[in-house]
Formats: structure tokens, sequence, C-alpha cells
């Protein structure tokens, strides 16, 4: 692998340039991937179905209950959400500029490349660091977005908001079905119970209205067997981990997942190439999109959060929460841009708005770093703390991994072009070593001698 002149000066395909970068994307990447920790340090401390549902552990039940309650509503779903966008924007950001070398011949080759090496890095992640991986739907997702890269802004709407429908329709299926189910194996288990012989296919639908309960639903030794996992050997969190990632694959990616994926990389697309992202919208614009996505959004994510606690969190509940939850999600993560937009384009707060840059510009490295340092304070190869704190005193490690990114990530970018991981990717991806080091500054000119 040979070494590359600054990607600036190359005349072939290369990464971004430092001074090509959109400050507002790497802003509101920042901000969303700073965001999704909200989440995922639910998975990272506490047990599969906890995520879902914070009474399965824990005695602070009031309290684990709100935390969640105001995560659904504000955070859960919209900061991935937005992630998704972003990438899809990425994809319209790195075609264009290759369109505007006279490169698009050769972009296709760069593209695939990079999507590949980062199902690649997606499957490490998720069997040896963390189940919970993100990179491998990316990847796959990736792989199907380059013909989509010329369709007009509206087309590739519609073809996300479509995507998205069928996400909810899933769910809202699954909601009448298990709902049929769980009915019907009520009044079998009563016939049984009062001693008539079940036939067949009526013991069938008992049991598996068993299995599904004991999955979203399961008892103290279940739960404390997945906790004695977790807090065992790296061999043991292994096995634990690799249970875990078979299941988000295997039932979650190529089902919804896939389609989940898809609808916000396609409105990410558009996004981009309206003028979204680059905050080139006017003011006016921001204020109206995150005045209409507060209102709609946030009332519709209240009442899914509310009929999932109504509920008690039972499957049926879930399901009938995510069918309208996963709608809710897209007006408040636009809200959500919009109002960072408005702080960007105005030059306001830049002591925040450089470090969430700064966060978003090594958004691959700090997805990564967080995987690896939730995961040595959480499971037993490290601290051990899994399932040792109530669900809302997982926020003071968020706390502790934000500002540490923040600091770090603005720090590292003053001396280095790349994240680590960002070098390693693009290193690959280009087939050509990276260079890593910033340019010195060049010197003053010096004035002619008289």
């Amino acid at each position: 692998m040979t070494a590359a002149p600054y990607a600036g000066e190359l005349a072939g395909p290369a990464p971004t340039a430092p001074g090509e970068r959109i400050s507002s994307i790497d802003a509101v990447r920042g901000f969303a991937l700073l965001g999704i920790l909200l989440l995922n340090i639910c998975g990272f401390g506490l047990p599969f179905m906890a995520y879902m549902d914070p009474t399965l552990v824990g005695e602070a039940q009031d309290a684990n209950r709100w935390t969640w309650a105001v995560n659904q509503v504000l955070a859960d779903g919209k900061m991935r959400g937005l992630f998704s966008m972003l990438f899809g924007a990425g994809v319209i950001i790195l075609t264009a500029r290759a369109a505007e070398r006279g490169l698009a011949a050769d972009i296709a080759d760069i593209y695939y490349r990079r999507m590949l090496w980062l199902l690649l890095f997606g499957f490490l992640h998720a069997y040896l660091i963390w189940s919970g991986d993100i990179l491998v739907f990316y990847a796959l997702a990736g792989l199907m977005l380059y013909p989509f890269r010329k369709l007009r802004p509206r087309a590739l709407v519609i073809g996300g908001v479509c995507a998205l429908l069928v996400v909810a329709l899933l769910n809202a299926g699954a909601a009448f079905g298990i709902g049929q189910l769980r009915t019907a194996a009520a009044g079998f288990q009563a016939q049984a119970d009062a001693g008539t012989t079940l036939t067949y296919e009526q013991k069938q639908a008992v049991e598996q209205w068993q299995k599904l309960q004991a999955f979203f639903r399961p008892d103290a030794e279940s739960l404390q067997r997945e906790i004695d996992a977790a807090r065992g050997g790296f061999g043991s969190v292994l096995g634990l981990r690799a249970g875990q990632t078979r299941f988000m694959h295997m039932k979650y990616l190529y089902g919804e997942g896939i389609f989940d994926v898809l609808g916000m990389m396609l409105l990410g697309m558009a996004l981009m190439k309206l003028g979204f992202f680059s905050a080139a919208l006017s003011r006016a614009a921001y204020v109206k999109i995150a005045a209409v996505g507060y209102l709609v959004g946030l009332p519709a994510s209240a009442l899914a959060a509310s009929w999932i606690w109504q509920g008690n969190f039972d499957v049926v509940a879930l399901h009938q929460g995510w069918a309208l939850h996963g709608l809710a999600r897209v007006p408040v993560a636009l809200a959500h841009a919009s109002v960072l937009l408005l702080i960007c384009q105005a030059g306001a707060l830049r002591w925040l708005t450089s470090r969430l840059a700064a966060v978003g510009q090594m958004a691959f490295t700090n997805y990564l770093m967080t995987s690896i340092i939730c995961t040595t304070i959480f499971y037993g190869y490290g601290f051990g703390l899994f399932a040792r704190l109530e669900r809302y005193e997982l926020y003071y490690v968020v706390a502790g991994v934000w500002l540490f990114q923040l600091v770090t990530s603005k720090v590292w970018l003053t001396y280095f072009r790349f994240g680590p991981f960002e070098w390693v990717w693009r290193s690959l991806t280009y087939w050509q070593r990276q260079p890593m080091r910033q340019p010195a500054p060049a010197p003053p000119p010096v004035a002619a001698a008289v």
C-alpha cells in the first residue's frame, strides 16, 4: 500500500479534504452520534430485552419508567434516524464531488469498496465488541443506494416514505397477529385447564404464545443467566454476543430493519439535494420545519409511548407503539436538526458547534470507541458493572463519554486529518496510505530587502 499525498492535491479519487468539509453536516452528525448513546447505553449496561421494557430489572421503577418515557419521546429512533439520513447525504456528497472532478467513472469502484470494508468492520464490531452494531445494516443498505443517486428529491422522498410505511405496517400487522394469538392461546389454555384434550394445532398455538411471551418478558432465571454471562470472562461474553448478533441479523435486519435504514437514507439523499443539511435553506424555512416537526412528532411519539406504558410493555403493546413511533420519529428528527442548523447558520454557540463538528468528523472512530469504552465498563472482562446500575444511573456514564469525546475529538483534529479508524477505512478504500498528520502551517511571507 503506497502513501498518498494530501487529499486536496490528488488528481484521482481521494477522501474529502479538510477544506471541503461542510461544517453544518459534521455538527449534525456529531449531535446524532452523541444522541444515539442515550439509547444504546441500555444495550450496553442492561439485559437485552430491558432496552424495550424498563420494568424488567432495577428497583427504582418510577425513575426507570420516566427515563424510558423521556427518551422514547425525544430520542429513541430520532437520533439513529438522523444519523441514517446523514449516511444517505454522504452518498450524494461523495458522488457529486467525483462528478465535479470528472471522476464519475471511477467513483463506483471506490463507493462499493467503501461499503464492503464497512461491512467487514461491522461484522467484527458485532461479534467481537458489541451486538448492537449498526454498521452491518448501513453497509448492506449502502450497497443498494448507489443506483438511486441521480433520482430527483421528490422520487427519493417517495421511496423513503414508502420504505418507512412498510416498517409501520409490519409492526401493525405483528401487533394484530400476536393479539389474535394471545386471545386464542388463552382460550385454549382455559379449555386444557378444564380437562379438554387440545388438538395438535391448539397445542401449537399455546406453545407459540408461551415462547413469544418468554422472549419478550423473560423470567428471573433467564435474566440472571444473561447477567452472569455478561459478567463473565471474554469467552462467556463472546458466546452471549454471538447469540444476540444472530438474532439482530436474522430476525430484525432481514425483516423490518433493512427497510428502516433504507427509508431514512433515501430521505437523507433527498434532503441533501434540497440543501437542508448544508444549512442552505432560509432561516424561515428551518423555523417552520422545526415548529411543524415538534407539533406533529412529539404528540405522536408521546401517544406511542403511552400505548406501550399503559399496556405494561406487553408484546402487543410494544408492536402497536412501534407502528406509530416509526413514523413519528421522522418529523422530530428533522426538527432537532433544524434547530441545530439554525444555530450553525447564525454562527452562535461556536464553542459547542465546533466540538460537535469534530465529533461528527470522527464519527466512525467515536462510534467504535463508544463501544470499546462501554463494554469495558460493563462487561466482566472490564469493570463488570452490567446490570448493577439503575436505568437512570446509566446516564452518568453517558455524560462522561460525551465529555470525553467532545474534548478529545477537537484536540485530535488539531494535529491529525482523520480519526484513527477513519484513517484505516480510507486507506483501505483507496488502497493508499493516507497522510495522517495535519500539514505544518505555511511560514509568514518575508518582506523583500530594500
